[in-house]
């Protein structure tokens, strides 16, 4: 405990090894992530019980902290094709994780209950809730002009449940981090919800609801980094900071400043905003995200990083409008990652967006 160079180890083990032999998990010293897995835990079934059917929490010597249900994709009649949104990646990601043999379907953590009413109302408002049991609320928050006569049951068991169970993904994927040093939930990311409205097809402000329940588990768990690189601004997570008045948050946002949602109401709550504009490449935004997670780590040691991870900075992309090569996309995931090991802070990483 006494080392020089507390670590965290956040590398995922090679498809070839086991789980257990090669991504030990190692916090030491005095950093934050330290100082949170030094108290005294919470107990298991204040995590696992609400979000998956394993009370005992998660078997290291099998699974690794990635999250993931059948239950995340948004499926119906084809109303899915009628969103840019591609509401089925999640589980067309994890069928190339497996042919490609990354991982074996054990491994992942199965996400099999959505979070309950009191959970939600943590950050989300009562009014808000209750706006979602009107079809017209989800047709607006959606795009999806035909859920406006679908009846709210279909709206909810077809667009809602699925989007709680990946809000679930979130919420646990922070305990996963805290545990293991790194997760990532293989949906969630829905920056456009705040506590009282949602849009730009997020209804559940899942980063908030994610950092507000480890701050009721984990009384040490504090202060919170967002490193949001979708391509779009992050204007509900921002919401949420300034409704709350919640300087414990600090915000890195890179952005596409010609797109949606220009929300400079929101913007006073980022502390490091990055605007770029359409036609962005590799070399500018990389140099860019380098450059400003120096200045936000000097600026604050945060208990855990945020990543959302959209992926339409991709080139070609019909609503990002950036010129993000694909290989420019896995670069900046892995000066991400490595800069989240480097500070020894536990990161939690999210899909967000990506329409291609």
């Amino acid at each position: 405990m006494g080392d020089e160079n507390p670590v965290i180890d956040t590398i995922p083990p090679s498809s070839s090894s086991s789980s257990s032999s090669s991504s030990s998990h190692v916090i030491t010293g005095t950093t934050p992530a330290a100082k949170i897995a030094a108290e005294p835990a919470p107990s298991a079934s204040a995590f696992y019980n609400y979000f998956t059917d394993d009370e005992k929490g998660v078997d290291y010597d099998k699974q690794l902290p990635i999250l993931y249900s059948d239950r995340y994709n948004i499926s119906f009649m084809g109303i899915e094709k009628l969103h840019p949104f591609d509401s089925c990646k999640y589980r067309n990601i994890v069928a190339a994780l497996l042919k490609s043999h990354t991982i074996k379907k054990n491994e992942l953590v199965a996400v099999s209950k959505k979070p309950s009413r009191e959970i939600l109302l943590l950050v989300h408002t009562t009014e808000y809730l209750d706006s979602l049991l009107k079809s017209i609320t989800v047709a607006r928050i959606t795009e999806l002009v035909v859920c406006a006569a679908l009846p709210n049951f279909l709206n909810r068991w077809r667009v809602l449940d699925p989007m709680l169970y990946a809000t679930s993904g979130s919420i646990l994927a922070a305990k996963l981090a805290i545990e293991k040093g790194w997760s990532i939930n293989l949906s969630g990311g829905y920056h456009h919800a705040c506590g009282y409205d949602g849009g730009g097809f997020c209804v559940y402000a899942d980063i908030t609801l994610s950092y507000a329940h480890m701050r009721q588990h984990y009384p040490t768990m504090n202060s919170v980094m967002i490193v949001d690189l979708d391509a779009h601004q992050g204007n509900g997570h921002e919401r949420d900071k300034l409704n709350n008045d919640d300087t414990a948050v600090y915000i890195l946002d890179i952005f596409n400043s010609q797109i949606y949602p220009q929300d400079h109401e929101a913007e006073r709550a980022i502390d490091l905003p990055v605007k770029i504009r359409c036609g962005t490449g590799d070399a500018e935004y990389l140099n860019l995200l380098e450059t400003n997670l120096d200045i936000a780590i000097r600026n604050r040691t945060p208990d855990v990083i945020y990543y959302n991870a959209g992926t339409d900075i991709l080139i070609g992309d019909p609503l990002g409008q950036l010129d993000i090569s694909p290989q420019g996309v896995i670069t900046r995931d892995e000066m991400v990652f490595r800069f989240a090991r480097r500070h020894s802070i536990p990161i939690v990483m999210m899909l967000s967006g990506g329409y291609q």
